[in-house]
């Protein structure tokens, strides 16, 4: 499945780290930092970033984006908006 969700254009993506190998291969950015962010809202203790489940993008600033740091970013600032 491909993601056609709006934020494959945000640029807030652009700082992310280039990632074009591995299991996180055109995964969603995207995707990723929004499910980074609603776990760091809860303050999930134990993370579990499971990359299948997130669908592929080619398109937009997600584009070869590692997914990895998108979750780490949403994770952080979804903790830190927990506290307000």
């Amino acid at each position: 499945m491909a993601c056609t969700k709006k934020h494959r254009y945000n640029t807030q993506y652009n700082n992310l780290p280039v990632d074009q190998g591995g299991v996180g291969r055109h995964r969603c950015a995207g995707c990723a930092y929004e499910k980074g962010y609603n776990d760091g809202l809860i303050r999930k203790e134990q993370l579990d970033l499971d990359l299948d489940s997130l669908p592929d993008s080619q398109a937009g600033t997600v584009r070869h984006k590692s997914p990895h740091a998108a979750y780490a970013a949403g994770y952080l600032n979804g903790v830190e908006d927990s506290y307000k």
